[in-house]
């Protein structure tokens, strides 16, 4: 019998749901008290090269565009990943042994049912922490994984990185283990990347875990495609950012008269992602008190994808504690998954 199908009796479950699942929105707490609230997108568009932060990209449907695109066929990132992980979770599991395990942006934590399978068989205590910023998300896959898994207990935090893992309390488990896979460590600049890792440390005790997942150097073409897909559902999730920032800001933005815009970087060895301006324009986010010119062609910066060197990243990693472990690739070198411990 496989963990889905261990489910029982329909009233059982519900009740048992209720007892195994707490969902604590901490996004919403911080907008509330916040004076910043919209602070980093007046920042963003003001400056000589307007840029967003990622963030913004994953509203309920964002979330939802982001998982369409996890299955395209250009798109190797999931499926090589997920390979890597059919192969090495049990090795994984073995090395931790019973742990606690966080997600940061869980999304539909497909992947992560690779990870609770190979805990649940070598007969470890489920517990799992998901993180995203999308509550509905949060919810919907929840309640899909305490169906399938008899025995696991969710704690979910709606919320950015840095709220989630300043509020983690300790785990009841022997350990813990940070999952940071899917590659979305190359969202951030040198200097971002950095203080994450000073995140993670700080959140981590000494000896437990961080599961790194990273996107590795290879071919433009391959690069490009995997950002220019044919169905447009890249284009669509890059401009969702606008229709995002119109609901939380009060804002005007007309995404007929945007274009997504993807190419590789090779000085800086990064994808970056633009929204290009169709034509000359004025937009205001009357939240923000915020009005924006832009001119025609002129672009917002939405997001860079780094790729990485596998011996460089581990390099960085030892230097702030998180001493490399195991290192998984596949048979291309696309990908890689390094599994990190703590030691101071």
């Amino acid at each position: 019998m496989t963990t889905s199908q261990a489910v029982g009796s329909k009233e059982t479950s519900q009740n048992s749901h209720e007892e195994r699942l707490q969902i604590q929105r901490l996004q919403e707490q911080t907008l509330v008290i916040s004076s910043n609230v919209g602070s980093d997108v007046v920042k963003g568009l003001t400056q000589r090269t307007k840029s967003l932060p990622p963030r913004y990209f994953y509203d309920d449907r964002g979330s939802e565009l982001f998982e369409q695109i996890c299955e395209l066929p250009e798109y190797y990132v999931t499926r090589t990943e997920t390979a890597i992980l059919q192969e090495c979770a049990g090795e994984i599991a073995q090395i931790t042994g019973s742990c606690e395990l966080v997600e940061l942006g869980s999304g539909s934590s497909t992947k992560t049912r690779i990870l609770l399978d190979a805990y649940y068989q070598a007969g470890y205590n489920l517990h799992y922490v998901p993180i995203d910023v999308s509550a509905g998300m949060l919810e919907s896959t929840a309640l899909q994984l305490l169906a399938e898994y008899p025995t696991l207990k969710i704690q979910a935090l709606a919320g950015t990185y840095e709220l989630a893992l300043a509020q983690l309390e300790p785990t009841k488990l022997p350990t813990r283990t940070i999952c940071f896979i899917g590659s979305t460590l190359g969202n951030l600049n040198s200097q971002e990347c950095d203080e994450f890792f000073n995140q993670i440390i700080n959140a981590l005790q000494e000896g437990e875990y961080f599961l790194l997942g990273i996107d590795l150097q290879k071919p433009k073409h391959l690069l490009e495609a995997a950002y220019n897909d044919r169905q447009g559902v890249t284009a669509a999730f890059n401009l969702n950012m606008l229709a995002h920032l119109n609901r939380l800001y009060q804002g005007n933005f007309d995404i007929t008269q945007f274009e997504h815009w993807a190419f590789y970087n090779e000085t800086q060895n990064q994808i970056e992602m633009h929204l290009r301006s169709l034509r000359s324009q004025t937009i205001e986010l009357q939240a923000l008190n915020l009005t924006v010119s832009f001119d025609q062609d002129e672009t917002i910066l939405t997001e860079i994808s780094r790729k990485f060197d596998l011996n460089n990243i581990q390099q960085e990693l030892k230097a702030k504690g998180l001493v490399p472990q195991k290192v998984w690739t596949d048979k291309n070198q696309w990908f890689g998954l390094i599994l990190c411990q703590k030691n101071w």
